[in-house]
């Protein structure tokens, strides 16, 4: 019998986490019961747990795997950072299974009537990501601007090894989550053209206070992927949902970010994307207008409705065919779950030399130990601490 290695978002919902991941079913999920409700996302398919799965099995790699992170202090930056490396080098160099790369191939020329040269997305979903408990959220590796058969398989393969990039490793270790038991499928979906629009990132709450009655939207210039970075600084705009319901003007309240960069598509399979200047004219007006923000906030509201919980939702406006797409959505995690009848304030004691400023993810004061730190050292410790808070 030959392995489901393959399947499309439109066969697909939330029933099949275990077999798809959290992102590639939710993705799947919205296909079949909000596309008539206004949402909109772009096609694509996903391999299967099965085939990482298969894929662990080629080489004898999930023994390998298993062997090497056993005893592993992920507290221990530097032997975190070896023990990662290499077993990435070897799921880079393993062979795919037997009839992956043919069934990848097939489905990606489907995805534009067989001529192979469509650009895609090329994203990670773990079979444990998007949980109520732990959301996972920026773990494994995103791949923009994706076109033809070789650079997809290259790319589906980069994906299963980021499942072991540092940062996961350690976010596993400290959700309790074995290595094992988690599986990586690989999403390729169809490219929005936001790097001639917009993108951004919207919750259904709002982040600083967790009062829900708002959907607060961040908009910025080109690919999402600076604004999920936080590399950044969009624009925000606050929705208020008894206004949207009623049929009223419902912005209501708008901070103008600085936009000074962007991604867009890159000239070359060796750089898919580039960042460049935004012109100042851009900087100086808002990326989103109000009635698009405000189409945006009615299908977050519908999502919210079906899933039954706040959510964080990335969305791209295509600047070609001019409209919105959303590209993922998955449970919000943090202020959902805070106590909301207490306030808490942190006071910074003592100050020291400023090393780097920039905008706060989060509202906590962290301390540390004085040492010298390289900007690879720095991003591993900086993100599980955003995703953790």
């Amino acid at each position: 019998m030959t392995p489901a290695y393959i399947i499309d978002f439109q066969s697909i919902g939330m029933r099949d986490v275990h077999r798809v991941g959290g992102k590639n079913a939710s993705l799947g999920e919205m296909i079949a019961h909000l596309s008539e409700a206004g949402v909109r996302v772009p096609g694509g398919f996903a391999t299967t747990a099965e085939a990482y799965r298969d894929f662990l099995g080629e080489e004898d790699l999930e023994g390998r795997i298993r062997k090497r992170l056993a005893g592993l202090d992920v507290e221990d930056v530097r032997a975190l950072t070896t023990a990662g490396a290499e077993i990435r080098g070897w799921l880079l160099c393993a062979p795919f299974p037997p009839g992956l790369c043919e069934a990848i191939a097939a489905a990606y020329r489907g995805l534009d009537g067989m001529r192979g040269a469509l650009a895609v997305a090329v994203r990670s979903s773990a079979t444990a990501e998007d949980l109520p408990e732990a959301s996972f959220a920026g773990q494994q590796e995103t791949f923009l601007n994706i076109r033809g058969v070789e650079a997809v398989l290259e790319a589906v393969r980069r994906v299963f090894a980021s499942l072991y990039n540092d940062r996961a490793i350690a976010y596993r270790a400290h959700h309790g989550f074995a290595h094992e038991t988690v599986a990586l499928s690989a999403g390729v979906q169809r490219m929005v053209r936001s790097d001639v629009g917009t993108s951004g990132v919207l919750f259904t709450l709002d982040t600083e206070s967790g009062f829900p009655e708002v959907v607060l939207i961040t908009s910025a210039y080109g690919l999402g992927e600076l604004v999920v970075q936080g590399a950044v600084n969009p624009d925000e705009l606050c929705v208020y949902k008894p206004n949207l319901r009623a049929g009223r003007p419902a912005v209501i309240r708008r901070h103008l970010g600085d936009k000074a960069k962007k991604m867009v598509l890159g000239e070359s399979s060796d750089a898919p994307t580039r960042v460049v200047a935004v012109p100042p004219e851009d900087r100086g007006r808002y990326s989103l207008p109000d009635p698009e923000a405000e189409a945006l906030a009615r299908s977050a509201l519908s999502i919210e409705q079906h899933y039954g919980q706040p959510m964080d939702i990335e969305w791209a406006k295509d600047g070609t065919d001019g409209l919105l797409y959303i590209l993922q959505a998955r449970p919000e995690t943090v202020k959902s779950r805070a106590a909301t009848q207490h306030l808490e304030r942190y006071v910074l004691k003592t100050r020291s030399q400023v090393l780097a400023t920039g905008r706060s993810i989060g509202q906590r004061i962290g301390a540390g130990k004085e040492t010298a730190l390289s900007i690879g050292d720095l991003e591993w410790l900086i993100m599980p601490a955003l995703l953790c808070e």
